[in-house]
């Protein structure tokens, strides 16, 4: 199959993303196709955001001693040995607060808040929905929650405090996953993010490149995503924690990361697609290429792990020919 970085582009723009037949081709295409195929993503990215790029600031609101036993966390209570993340009580709301400013002066279009449980408890939103509603009042950013599974209840109360997003990841195909996780099931996650949606959050759901068996598990992932019709997809990049039953596994090459962020902007088209967790440890010096599929990254930092400064971030985006988009700009984009 000789590939043509026009007609895959326009198939991905008029079918609202490519078929599974194309994209197993895709991914099975020889290195020779790398830079064809990061080329047609970059011709539907340039058409559905510009040149636009989303930055994204995590907060980790409640850290450590989570019960569930999802093998790539170092939060989890199962992880062994000191790099087990110990567990912390729930920010106070005016630490989240400072922390949501901090991130709009960096030029965060969203704030993402993270909690380390199964699910958010009433007097975890006790502290969280108060302090969400004071942002929302008093700094102009997009605010994302990521706090396990909800129930109907706590998914309206999260929506009428105002939460833009919730972000609950599939991590792998519904196949794979029992091997990753045994505290809860896919199908689990699925059902929050569907309560999500219903409470009147945006949804936002990806996964992890590298708990695959194969191709097949990423792209079954890719169209389960395309399925659930969520609004933003972070695909992250394993960086196995040690302590973790995931520690010594091999994390994604560079091109591998950049061939499969190229694939899935072929697959949706019209979503905010991000360039996720472990970024700069997979995609080393070819960092900049993402910008070319992705228009969303996580800036200064993860959960338990560092990232890019948002300097150099800003640095790097601005170098590629790109420019940070605000969360003032969307009803414009619009």
């Amino acid at each position: 199959m000789t590939l043509h970085a026009p007609d895959l582009a326009a198939r991905s723009l008029s079918d609202d993303g490519i078929d599974r037949d194309l994209a197993e081709q895709l991914v099975a295409a020889p290195p020779s196709d790398d830079l064809t195929i990061l080329d047609a993503a970059y011709r539907v990215r340039r058409e559905t955001f510009g040149h636009g790029v989303r930055l994204h600031v995590l907060l980790n609101a409640k850290m450590g001693g989570c019960p569930e036993d999802c093998g790539f966390c170092s939060q989890s209570a199962r992880a062994v040995g000191d790099t087990n993340v110990p567990a912390s009580r729930m920010l106070p709301g005016d630490e989240i607060l400072h922390a949501a400013r901090r991130a709009k002066e960096a030029g965060a279009y969203k704030f993402c808040i993270v909690t380390a449980t199964r699910g958010p408890s009433d007097r975890d939103l006790d502290a969280l929905c108060p302090a969400v509603e004071t942002i929302k009042r008093e700094v102009p950013i997009g605010i994302c929650c990521s706090l396990g599974l909800l129930s109907e209840p706590h998914a309206e109360r999260l929506a009428a405090a105002g939460v833009d997003r919730f972000n609950h990841n599939l991590e792998t195909s519904e196949s794979r996953y029992p091997e990753v996780c045994t505290t809860h099931t896919w199908q689990d996650r699925v059902t929050t993010v569907k309560r999500a949606r219903a409470a009147g959050m945006e949804a936002c759901c990806g996964g992890i490149l590298g708990l695959e068996h194969d191709d097949k598990d990423v792209l079954d992932l890719a169209y389960a995503l395309r399925e659930l019709d969520v609004e933003s997809i972070p695909l992250n990049f394993l960086d196995p924690r040690p302590g973790t039953s995931r520690a010594g596994a091999m994390a994604p090459t560079p091109r591998r990361a950049i061939r499969m962020l190229a694939v899935f902007r072929l697959v949706h088209p019209r979503r905010d697609l991000r360039a996720a967790g472990g970024r700069e440890v997979n995609l080393r010096s070819m960092q900049a290429m993402c910008l070319y599929a992705a228009n969303s990254i996580f800036s200064e930092g993860y959960l338990t792990t560092p990232g890019n400064r948002h300097a150099d971030d800003r640095r790097m985006i601005e170098d590629a020919g790109f420019h940070l988009e605000a969360w003032e700009d969307r009803a414009a984009a619009k």
